[in-house]
């Protein structure tokens, strides 16, 4: 017993002896099924703010106490760079034949080479086939 993708959808695998998914069987019925809504964690009544686990009413109070800034007040001293910052650094230099690269990475080809590679063959192929 393998699984297959819907041929409906093509999103949702289904078991091979299965004609449709759940999905657009119900959709297929005439069903429409409602999201379910995620409820907030703190009060449990209203539902939460996008990629949050809080209500907003929640999220405001728990600014307002303190315990988190939103957002768009928070500050982050540690990610502000200044490009004197940046200047100071060190550049390192890579070497092209180095010691410590594994024999299959400098083995590989780039993509031009490989594709200079398929173009001869094709041309290749073309005079063989004249």
């Amino acid at each position: 017993m393998g699984f297959i993708k819907c041929p409906r959808c093509e999103l949702n695998y289904i078991r091979e002896e299965e004609q449709f998914c759940s999905v657009c069987r119900r959709e297929m019925r005439g069903e429409i099924q409602e999201d379910t809504v995620e409820l907030c964690s703190v009060c449990g009544e209203n539902p939460v703010m996008p990629g949050k686990d809080v209500c907003l009413s929640c999220y405001k109070e728990m600014a307002q106490q303190g315990a988190e800034e939103p957002e768009e007040e928070q500050e982050r001293p540690d990610m502000e760079i200044d490009m004197e910052d940046v200047a100071e650094m060190d550049e390192i230099e890579l070497d092209s034949g180095s010691d410590d690269m594994p024999a299959e990475i400098s083995n590989q080809i780039s993509l031009e080479e490989e594709r200079s590679r398929e173009d001869e063959e094709a041309e290749r192929e073309e005079e063989e086939e004249d």
